[in-house]
């Protein structure tokens, strides 16, 4: 479990970023949460990916 890809849907935007909501897999607790991207980068998503990886 040293990489986890975590999934997120629109929430909202403000005046220079969005918000987007973590959609948790299965019975799982959110890993992180809300994430907020700039607008510059998110545009017009609607959903997005990150992709953790733990080091050490």
């Amino acid at each position: 479990m040293g990489e986890q890809t975590v999934k997120f849907e629109f929430e909202k935007q403000n005046k220079n970023s969005v918000r987007y909501k973590e959609v948790p897999k299965g019975d799982m607790p959110p890993v992180i949460g809300s994430i907020y991207v700039q607008k510059w980068y998110a545009g017009d998503a609607k959903e997005i990916e990150v992709t953790i990886t733990k080091k050490g």
